[in-house]
């Protein structure tokens, strides 16, 4: 788990790095960074599904506890009841892409991804309820 976290962090960073910067902050006085997942994946799919969201494009969009381009992974959480219904209809949505529930910004399709692992990632999301 603190490997994906890990993972998940430096990635987050990789990001945020897309161009140069002016800031001359030395690395130890940046503040710490509030996308580090909690610890809260409990099932063997919902943990699946933070490897997935790891090696995916997911995070270049959305963050655990911030919003960013899409809603923040927590207040997704806060908004769906975990149950098969909502975890078939969010993994949908993961696959096919979406638009007007989180605001005017459309979430990018990802047509590759495979249903079963779509819903790992959803249940991750609902895991941190």
């Amino acid at each position: 788990m603190k490997k994906a976290l890990a993972v998940i962090a430096g990635l987050v960073v990789l990001a945020a790095c897309g161009g140069s910067s002016t800031d001359t902050k030395p690395a130890e006085e940046t503040p710490a960074t509030t996308t580090e997942a909690p610890a809260a994946a409990t099932s063997p799919e919902a943990e699946r599904g933070l490897e997935l969201i790891a090696k995916s494009d997911c995070l270049t969009c959305h963050q655990v506890v911030e919003a960013s381009v899409g809603p923040a992974y927590e207040v997704i959480a806060a908004k769906y009841p975990d149950n098969d219904a909502v975890v078939d209809s969010l993994s949908q949505k993961v696959i096919k892409g979406g638009a007007g529930n989180w605001g005017t910004v459309p979430m990018t399709p990802h047509p590759d991804l495979s249903p079963d692992d779509a819903k790992a990632m959803v249940k991750y999301v609902l895991s941190l309820k």
